[in-house]
């Protein structure tokens, strides 16, 4: 891992961009960082210059709780290379909801799978290379999207104890096998009105999943109208679940 960059943020949040080989990053501290701070991925959709905002925000809520947080370029995204077949199996997204035509399994195999073989073991690679670091300690929960992402992560990291998953994007229907495998604590966003997700098929996921304790928490309005109110319920969530109880 290399730092290209190394900043204060207003608040005192130390805000450093890396490159691990060809995958770019964000790794964020507290201001007075613990040793051995927990650490948050937070996943997202792609785009790490376009996400910033909202990756740097929800950042915030994580350092305001003591804990590291670290994202990572997506496979395709921003300027990482472009794969011609993800291309095209959006472009056929977007005409089929368009034309309000369903979304075939074929376009959702095509979009997700092949993103999900190649950014797992990414994000496993950064994960090593942060648990390193001295101010990282662990443990680590995942926040965000894509979602099937998330579902891999759950089912082949076992230093990721618990998740926030951001029911936004469509699920291959191979996915759900995997689904039931993921036994970590889950804390599930979804809102009802995405209109580029199919409700029906979050709901049956978030049935799915094998986790002794699982939460939907399901808000009305389209894909990025989720209520400031959940942020403070995910860090309730990881606060229950990322800090070492204290000794008797």
């Amino acid at each position: 891992m290399r730092f290209v960059s190394d900043q204060r943020l207003a608040d005192g949040v130390r805000e450093r961009e890396f490159t691990l080989g060809e995958i770019p990053g964000i790794l964020w501290t507290p201001a007075s960082a613990p040793t051995s701070a927990p650490l948050i991925l937070l996943g997202h959709p792609g785009g790490l210059r376009r996400m910033y905002p909202r990756l740097v925000a929800r950042a915030r809520d994580c350092t305001a709780q003591g804990f590291a947080a670290a994202t990572l370029e997506l496979p395709g995204g921003g300027d990482r290379p472009a794969s011609a077949a993800a291309e095209q199996a959006r472009a056929d997204l977007r005409r089929a909801l368009a034309a309000g035509e369903p979304v075939t399994d074929d376009i959702v195999d095509r979009l997700v799978l092949p993103l999900v073989e190649k950014a797992v073991p990414e994000w496993r690679a950064v994960l090593d290379a942060l648990l390193a670091l001295p101010e990282i300690g662990g443990p680590v929960g995942y926040s965000g999207g894509v979602i099937s992402i998330g579902v891999r992560l759950a089912v082949v990291e076992p230093r990721i104890v618990a998740a926030v998953l951001f029911a936004g994007s469509f699920v291959p229907r191979a996915m759900f096998a995997e689904a039931r495998r993921v036994t970590i604590p889950l804390h599930v966003l979804l809102q009802w009105d995405d209109e580029g997700n199919d409700r029906q098929m979050a709901l049956d996921l978030f049935d799915a999943f094998g986790s002794a304790e699982k939460t939907l928490h399901a808000n009305m309005c389209g894909h990025t109208g989720v209520p400031r109110f959940e942020g403070e319920s995910a860090n309730r969530f990881f606060g229950r679940h990322l800090r070492t109880p204290p000794s008797s």
